[in-house]
């Protein structure tokens, strides 16, 4: 395992305060109720919830619509 910390609340918008540009070019991945999710666009740890791309709808400014997912969350450092 790395010598990286986690943090509890990850988005992969650059627009957001929880955006981290070098962790996510390292990798992480995401475990939601048992199963490997590879779309999820944001997710916090503490509050047990992802946020997913829904197909590939888009707003009016161009970012994926999403659905908010409650559940057990597991994250990790892909190497």
């Amino acid at each position: 395992m790395s010598d990286t910390t986690l943090p509890d609340h990850l988005s992969v918008d650059p627009a957001s305060p929880f955006f981290n540009g070098e962790l996510l070019e390292r990798g992480i991945g995401v475990r939601f109720k048992g199963v490997e999710k590879t779309n999820v666009e944001e997710y916090c740890i503490s509050e047990g919830w992802i946020r997913v791309a829904i197909g590939k709808t888009v707003d009016r400014h161009g970012r994926p619509l999403t659905m908010k997912l409650s559940g057990p969350v597991e994250v990790w450092v892909k190497e």
